[in-house]
């Protein structure tokens, strides 16, 4: 199965880059629905991250916020094009995937630069391209977690090392986002962003920094990693856990906590415990762990409530769910990826173009590259899930 599921790969990845403008998107037979039978994830992912090359390029390794694009910027922010750069990276990772899709995550990670402000004290991805290309923009911490991630993982695959010093530098930025003043309601997390209209604090900004600390520590055995990671992590637990055994959304300074359960809250915090048990080998992390898969797993298979989460939400909810699947092995994981692909792909995909519309209007690129991402992990086998990140 690997072996064919490799070979599919190399001949779809082979046309990740962009058609001439106006060329009809080519998904090819293994794209296509035929006698109702879906292609395989390799193909799938494949196809959709060729969509998204034809009608998001922007010029300059850079893409749109949406198509058709209503924005007036030129570019889109920072966290969606993050989000491309991972699918990128989740099809170089693919077995078989071959030299284009590797170079085709380089140029995506090329495409960070524009946003990366040297000018501050830590450094620091900015949320927008910044002069000459645009005017820059705050720095959110999450959207540094993201790209600090993505670097981990293609430095888990390539051994590049400037990722791996990239990603020490998101880091300090993070720990430097901490919350120290002791008055605050649940004083101390990671705040959201160091815009000046928020001053929350987000499970969002703190359980992908406990990851970031994880695989940091667990990379280079620097115990100050594993002590930050640890502390957002507990703070997480304690500030926005819920009764039902998931977590809330965030924290503003009179305490009111907003309560919203986005499935991207508990993949992080589910990740983030099973990266700092094998950090620790602390029991009680991977019991977080699971004990949150569960509860997440039942709550969002109610009532529909996983279909009505953002796509861009559930792919990262799903990435985790594998990085816990590759220390404690659980076959649901994977079978609600896969059941939840296939509707996106049956009921909301445009087969002319390819692109996804989950709602009306524009199609974003928060939710092309989740779609790209998803189908691109199905094709993973199981004994590389420790390289997710």
């Amino acid at each position: 199965m690997r072996i064919a599921g490799g070979v599919l790969a190399v001949s779809m990845l082979a046309a990740l880059h962009a058609p001439a403008a106006g060329a009809a998107v080519t998904n090819g037979p293994a794209a296509t629905e035929t006698a109702g039978h879906l292609p395989n994830p390799a193909a799938r992912a494949a196809a959709s991250y060729q969509a998204l090359t034809k009608y998001f390029e922007a010029g300059h390794n850079l893409l749109l916020e949406e198509y058709p694009n209503t924005q007036q910027n030129a570019y889109s922010y920072v966290w969606p094009y993050s989000q491309a750069a991972v699918a990128a990276e989740d099809l170089a990772g693919i077995p078989g995937a071959g030299r284009k899709a590797s170079a085709e995550a380089e140029r995506r990670l090329a495409g960070y630069q524009p946003y990366w402000n040297d000018t501050t004290t830590p450094k620091g991805y900015d949320s927008y391209v910044r002069p000459p290309l645009g005017g820059g923009g705050d720095k959110f911490y999450d959207d540094n977690e993201w790209i600090g991630l993505n670097l981990i993982q293609h430095y888990q695959r390539t051994g590049d090392r400037s990722s791996l010093n990239r990603a020490k530098e998101i880091f300090a930025l993070v720990v430097h986002g901490w919350d120290t003043d002791p008055t605050h309601p649940c004083a101390g997390g990671v705040y959201w962003t160091q815009a000046p209209w928020s001053q929350d604090r987000n499970t969002i900004s703190n359980g992908p920094g406990a990851e970031l600390g994880a695989h940091l520590y667990l990379l280079t055995r620097d115990k100050s990693y594993l002590t930050e990671a640890k502390r957002m992590y507990a703070w997480a637990q304690q500030c926005m856990l819920a009764p039902n055994g998931l977590y809330y959304d965030h924290i503003d300074l009179a305490g009111n906590v907003e309560k919203t359960q986005w499935s991207y809250n508990q993949g992080v915090m589910l990740g983030a415990g099973a990266l700092l048990y094998k950090a620790t080998h602390d029991r009680k992390y991977l019991d977080d762990a699971k004990s949150l898969a569960k509860a997440s797993l039942a709550f969002y298979g109610a009532e529909d409530r996983l279909w009505k989460q953002p796509t861009r939400f559930n792919s990262i909810y799903f990435k985790n769910l594998l990085i816990l699947d590759s220390i404690s092995h659980d076959p649901s994981y994977k079978a609600t990826m896969q059941a939840y692909t296939e509707r996106a792909w049956k009921e909301v995909r445009d087969p002319a173009t390819g692109l996804f519309h989950f709602a009306d209007g524009p199609v974003l690129l928060l939710e092309q590259s989740a779609m790209v991402q998803i189908d691109a992990l199905l094709a993973w086998p199981r004994s590389r899930y420790d390289e997710l990140a």
